[in-house]
């Protein structure tokens, strides 16, 4: 990765609370497990950032080794990388992301 893509990178997650790295826009998702993350998202009506990595083919590798995570999307609160659609359900259903977010947007 370069500097260049890392330091972009670093930038949308410092100025958001929250983002996703997905495929597609909150609006319009371009595939099933991004939908899933956005319908979570959207269920408690926080504010929330998207970068569609499909615009971005630097984006959509570099977002992988920045995280060491390897698929998309991806979710990231107050800068720390959560995780993606499955680990997003299970803070969901454990009711452990509603705290996440009330304690990223409260800060």
């Amino acid at each position: 990765m370069t500097p260049e893509l890392k330091e972009s990178i670093d930038s949308v997650i410092k100025e958001h609370k929250i983002v996703v790295f997905m495929k597609g826009s909150k609006l319009m998702p371009q595939c099933g497990f991004s939908n899933n993350v956005v319908q979570i998202l959207n269920s408690f009506g926080v504010p929330y950032e998207t970068v569609d990595v499909l615009a971005n083919e630097a984006i959509r590798q570099g977002i992988k080794e920045y995280s060491n995570w390897p698929t998309i999307p991806q979710v990231y609160v107050n800068g720390e990388f959560i995780g993606g659609c499955d680990i997003m359900i299970g803070l969901f259903k454990s009711g452990e992301l509603a705290q996440m977010l009330e304690v990223a947007l409260a800060s």
